[in-house]
């Protein structure tokens, strides 16, 4: 759990730093940026809680989650998000499909709209994402959890590529929006 969370936020660290450097955003007038960032971050993650509460209620990890919750004990209860991660199947951020048209709508977002705050959490959500990514690709070597709704089947050089082409558009939203 801590060295997920350590990815995330050190990526998301590394990466507003950056794009705050490239863009100028180095007053203290765009914090609104770095407080969608932050929210960015932690959005994704909500998809696994809608998972537990709405998906599948009844599912053992759902009711020890469930329990945890009851019992305010916070620290258990993100150590079994992080541990049972990889059970949850019917995710509904977590998947290539949804991951696509948030990319468009992260484009449409970042080119469109002044919202600093909107930039923020769209550019910190994307990285998220891929950073689950990523993650399920070091450790579970494919991303079948990401394509259930995805109408071909890609092998693992077809999904790293799919992974680095997102990736390097993730930069590239960033960087020159």
């Amino acid at each position: 759990m801590k060295r997920e969370l350590f990815l995330h936020y050190a990526y998301w660290l590394s990466f507003f730093i950056f794009v705050s450097l490239v863009k100028y955003y180095v007053t203290l007038d765009f914090w609104p940026f770095w407080l969608g960032g932050i929210v960015g971050t932690v959005l994704p993650d909500i998809d696994h809680v809608i998972y537990f509460y709405f998906i599948s209620p009844s599912d053992l990890t759902s009711q020890r989650f469930n329990f945890l919750v009851q019992r305010h004990e916070i620290k258990r209860m993100m150590s079994l998000l992080y541990q049972t991660r990889t059970e949850r199947k019917g995710l509904i951020f977590h998947t290539l499909f949804f991951q696509v048209i948030f990319l468009i709508l992260t484009f449409w977002m970042l080119s469109s709209s002044g919202s600093l705050f909107g930039r923020g959490l769209v550019l910190a959500f994307a990285l998220h994402l891929s950073i689950d990514q990523l993650i399920d690709l070091m450790e579970l070597g494919n991303f079948d959890n990401w394509l259930r709704f995805f109408p071909m089947k890609l092998d693992l050089d077809k999904t790293k590529i799919y992974w680095l082409c997102s990736t390097i558009l993730l930069l590239v939203f960033g960087f020159l929006f």
